[in-house]
């Protein structure tokens, strides 16, 4: 089987590692990819967002599979563009892929299937937007809706801090909108589910790391690390959130003859063992796939195919009791302004269970180099996650890049 990856970021590198681990995958090329992906698949140089290259390079590399792994392809209709000539792909369609595209499209899907989420408003100008912060008070949540790479949310503690979240979000983001949500209490962890539109199978679950500085400090940021599993989802909670907020999310999606297929990412806020919907994904998060990818090895590949095949009623996840920690290293002033180009030196991995994921990377004059905010991603897995946690931050302090930073604390609240 040709398999053909779209992404250039950590959780690409992960999803190539892990498929490249099953027989069934006899070429794997990833579009456009980055330095470190090179050094396991041949990487083409298009844009994933531009659905005639997509097919042009199916086309003439014979691909018979596509896994989209970014969330900016489904939003634009690539998906959509690759079955409607046939082609197997993992990724739910555009109109689909609004659950993450638009935060009020997923706020209005909630209401109608009665998911437990935050009570809500949505926003097309400053002004309103502002009153009803006066009229409701602090601490609440503002957030752009649309993609904004992960840092469209602001979690303000004071009216002034969302005063001037709505400020910089119409200033920043171009759709023009936001909602406001009442400020939620409680431990958020992720939760990840493959559907066929019909079945609803759970793959894992991750706890991130979102703000950049160590003890939750500091702006938001796509994610500074992650772990799995996430002991605050007992299977319990699990259950609670597939029966109340996943399975009539998909319900009510197919009732709207746009039924949901590829993975579901829930982002959940936990309460008194209560799950309600912070969010949706239409792909895995990043960098929770890191984690996910170590644990789950070469089957992988079979989950995503089963799903794209439209049956995962018969598949199932075989897990290790084992865990995985990733710590994400970011450029100095990540997720503002940062240098790119800088000379990064990377020790050999000899341990197994050790993988060094690259997220932002180039090669200039065969030297590896930093070119993006968050850049590598170290990953480690262990029978406990202490042990996970050692090898990690054992591999990433043999790391010689001193214009990079990474947290201190990843895994603390299960540690």
């Amino acid at each position: 089987m040709n398999i053909l990856l779209l992404g250039s970021g950590g959780r690409e590198h992960a999803l190539a590692w892990a498929i490249l681990q099953n027989p069934k995958c006899d070429r794997l090329i990833v579009a456009p990819g980055n330095a470190g992906i090179a050094t396991i698949a041949p990487c083409q140089a298009i844009d994933p967002c531009d659905a005639s290259a997509v097919l042009n390079l199916v086309a003439q590399e014979n691909i018979t599979f596509v896994v989209i792994g970014p969330e900016a392809p489904l939003a634009v209709g690539v998906s959509d563009a690759l079955r409607n000539v046939g082609i197997l792909t993992f990724g739910p369609s555009q109109f689909a892929a609004q659950l993450e595209s638009s935060k009020a499209f997923t706020k209005e899907i909630c209401d109608a299937c009665a998911a437990p989420t935050a009570a809500w408003a949505r926003f097309t100008a400053a002004a309103p937007a502002r009153a009803y912060v006066q009229s409701q008070g602090a601490p609440i949540v503002v957030k752009a809706d649309g993609l904004a790479a992960g840092k469209g949310v602001v979690v303000a503690m004071t009216q002034s801090e969302a005063l001037s979240a709505i400020d910089a979000i119409f200033t920043e983001f171009s759709k023009g909108a936001l909602i406001i949500e009442d400020f939620m209490t409680g431990v958020e962890a992720s939760f990840f589910v493959l559907t066929d539109c019909v079945n609803a199978l759970p793959i894992g679950t991750a706890q991130d790391h979102i703000p950049a500085f160590d003890g939750y400090h500091g702006p938001n940021t796509g994610g500074m690390g992650a772990y799995s599993p996430a002991p605050v989802l007992t299977d319990e909670i699990q259950n609670i959130a597939l029966n109340t907020i996943v399975i009539p999310t998909l319900k009510e999606m197919a009732r709207r003859g746009t039924p949901y297929q590829g993975v579901l990412y829930a982002g959940l806020m936990i309460e008194n063992g209560q799950p309600r919907l912070v969010e949706y994904n239409a792909r895995f998060g990043d960098p929770e796939a890191q984690v996910l990818c170590m644990r789950l090895g070469g089957q992988m590949l079979d989950l995503l195919l089963a799903c794209a095949q439209g049956d995962i009623s018969q598949s199932r996840v075989n897990w290790a009791d084992d865990h995985a920690l990733t710590i994400v290293m970011a450029a100095n002033g990540y997720p503002g302004r940062y240098a790119k180009g800088e000379a990064i030196t990377l020790p050999e991995i000899t341990d197994p269970k050790v993988q060094i994921f690259h997220a932002g990377t180039a090669r200039k004059d065969a030297n590896l180099t930093s070119n993006g905010g968050r850049v590598l991603n170290i990953t480690a897995r262990g029978d406990t996650l202490q042990a996970a946690h050692k090898r990690a931050y054992e591999t990433i302090a043999k790391i010689n890049w001193p214009g990079g930073f990474y947290r201190k604390d990843i895994g603390w609240r299960a540690l």
